[in-house]
């Protein structure tokens, strides 16, 4: 394969070619439609589809939603911080599981990474947490678990609530327990390229019925549906799920533990494959736990290859091989709305305010979280999907090893 040569297409999970859809969404979408009822309250798919990722998960509470954001908001709201009260995340992650924080009025507060796997550690938390912090958001990137032990008793030492991002961790698991269920809350996504999708969607779980009680409502307006009285008890949005989304998704859930088993054995393919190119890093699995490649991560040291991932990004992408070089580009805190605090008409609050005592602006910087800075410079993300062959894989493998030679020799 040369630079010229850009003709090979591989299986993309933003079309048809990389989704593993087929008769099963079909029919139940016919079914949905057929009945002319699309709204979840009155429906049975979503229902269906959330009784059944319990038993999936082995948690006791599922309420599906119309998006990872969502679920993320929903949960946020279920932890109820008050003005300035800090919850500590992750700066390498969607902008999504980041806003609902500034939304319910508290502060993120970002802890620096381990930066093998990209994910935030039980030191890197205890570094940030403060008399002001209510929760952690712990994020599984990229279906790799964090490890969970010693965050989880950190957080019950503290007395913090422990929200999992399992947005790409979908089956994940962490020394026997699903990722999903060893925090208090957790938080899917099933928008377009995730392992699970219905194009958008999300779901939030807990095993604690006060919290799960919180969240259900939240996602509907706060309106009891079911009580002896109901009212709008809160402040709250509707972020109800649609029939049609709940129809697909109940169709894709009962196909993925094969589409999870047929992404881990092409990724342990890849990884074997790429053994023999020094210069790359293949991803690292915490001991005892099961990474499910929502993406395959792969690390070059700039020092090694003159212009790290952007430059080696270039070459694949010349040879045909989609990559995202250094992921979200920048640290969360590095866009516009961290920035320049752009957040509710001028104010920048919940940056700033009475609520804050009087304390000094609050300032973000790369030098606070060095290893997710140096992580984000030499990473290089490819793709991966269950409709990909082996012969793709061997291509991939072979288009990297040839890029690294080509930036090697050049």
């Amino acid at each position: 394969m040369t630079a010229q040569d850009n003709k090979y297409e591989l299986p993309s999970d933003q079309n048809a070619s990389g989704r593993s859809f087929a008769h099963e969404e079909l029919q139940f979408l016919r079914e949905v439609l057929e009945s002319g009822i699309l709204n979840c309250t009155h429906g049975s798919f979503v229902k269906a589809f959330e009784t059944q990722f319990a038993e999936t998960l082995g948690c006791k509470h599922v309420r599906a939603v119309s998006s990872g954001t969502a679920a993320i908001h929903a949960a946020v709201a279920a932890v109820n911080p008050s003005p300035g009260d800090e919850i500590i995340t992750s700066p390498i992650t969607d902008m999504g599981a980041i806003t609902p924080i500034l939304f319910q009025t508290a502060i993120p507060v970002f802890a620096d990474v381990d930066p093998a796997s990209m994910n935030i550690t039980a030191k890197t938390i205890a570094e940030r947490i403060t008399a002001k912090t209510k929760a952690v958001i712990v994020t599984h990137l990229f279906g790799s678990p964090c490890d969970m032990d010693p965050i989880l008793e950190l957080c019950r030492k503290h007395g913090i609530l422990l929200i999992e991002d399992a947005a790409q961790a979908f089956l994940a698991q962490y020394k026997g327990r699903m990722v999903g269920s060893i925090g208090d809350i957790a938080c899917f996504s099933l928008q377009q390229g995730k392992h699970l999708t219905s194009g958008e969607g999300g779901i939030v779980t807990s095993s604690n019925p006060r919290l799960a009680r919180h969240m259900r409502l939240f996602a509907d307006k706060a309106w009891g549906y079911g009580d002896p009285e109901p009212d709008h008890y809160f402040l709250a949005l509707n972020y109800r799920m649609t029939e049609l989304q709940g129809a697909v998704a109940l169709a894709q859930l009962k196909k993925l533990p094969a589409m999870l088993e047929r992404r881990c054995s092409l990724a342990q393919r890849l990884t074997t494959a790429l053994k023999s190119v020094p210069e790359v890093v293949t991803p690292r699995v915490v001991e005892g736990s099961r990474h499910v490649y929502w993406r395959y991560p792969i690390f070059v040291d700039p020092a090694v290859i003159h212009g790290g991932p952007d430059a080696l990004a270039v070459r694949l992408l010349e040879c045909g091989l989609p990559c995202a070089p250094r992921y979200t580009r920048k640290l969360a805190f590095e866009c516009q709305v961290f920035r320049e605090q752009r957040t509710f008409g001028n104010s920048s609050f919940p940056f700033v305010g009475p609520h804050m005592g009087g304390n000094t602006a609050i300032v973000f910087d790369r030098s606070m979280t060095p290893a997710a800075a140096k992580a984000l410079d030499s990473v290089i993300v490819l793709p991966l999907n269950e409709r990909m062959t082996e012969e793709d894989i061997d291509w991939m493998a072979q288009t990297v090893k040839s890029c690294v030679q080509d930036a090697l020799s050049a």
